[in-house]
């Protein structure tokens, strides 16, 4: 089922996620949605903030970047191929920046429509987390694959794209930040029930 995606503005995406403790058929159904939502957006993560839930969920899928297979990472210490672990649903995730370089690139995110800006983060990361089944697993992961964990842990902990980038990027996107907010204060449009003709 699609789920609704929340907008900068909105309070739920300043929340930091509740820890899952019930690994069950609705967590299952809660993440499916997610991928079908992010999938139906043409993302490449989605966090439970985004569709209003204040939970430490997330899912990601990265199938479609060229550069999938070239990704550097491991998986509780093997290399899996990556097409064929996504996607990912991260429950409880919680990251651990690694040693290795600062790169800038630009990001866009589903909950600010078509708005996007540089954003600088770390290139190495290190992600423990449980899987729906509720069982643990360790993953280090660096390029795009690393940004993507950033950028949807970053959701779980209540902190946006836009907290991470340097003023000079923020002044350049400021006026339609300021547009989509004011949007989101008012709330989503209301869709009248269709009673057919008379």
């Amino acid at each position: 089922m699609l789920l609704r995606v929340t907008k900068y503005g909105e309070a739920i995406l300043r929340k930091k996620g509740k820890r899952v403790e019930k690994f069950d058929q609705s967590l299952r159904k809660l993440a499916a949605d997610m991928v079908e939502t992010m999938h139906e957006n043409d993302g490449a993560g989605l966090a439970a903030q985004q569709v209003g839930a204040d939970l430490l969920l997330f899912v990601i899928d990265l199938c479609w970047h060229e550069e999938l297979n070239r990704m550097r990472y491991e998986l509780d210490g093997r290399h899996p191929p990556l097409d064929l672990l996504m996607p990912m649903v991260f429950v409880n995730a919680q990251l651990t920046p690694l040693k290795g370089e600062m790169i800038s690139a630009e990001e866009g995110c589903l909950s600010f429509n078509d708005i996007c800006g540089d954003v600088c983060r770390v290139d190495h990361v290190r992600v423990e987390y449980q899987d729906l089944d509720g069982a643990k697993h360790v993953l280090v992961a660096q390029d795009w694959l690393a940004r993507v964990l950033q950028h949807e842990y970053d959701h779980t902990q209540g902190v946006l794209f836009i907290d991470r980038m340097e003023s000079q990027t923020l002044r350049g996107i400021e006026s339609r930040l300021k547009k989509l907010r004011n949007t989101a204060r008012k709330g989503p449009a209301k869709v009248e029930p269709d009673m057919g003709e008379e």
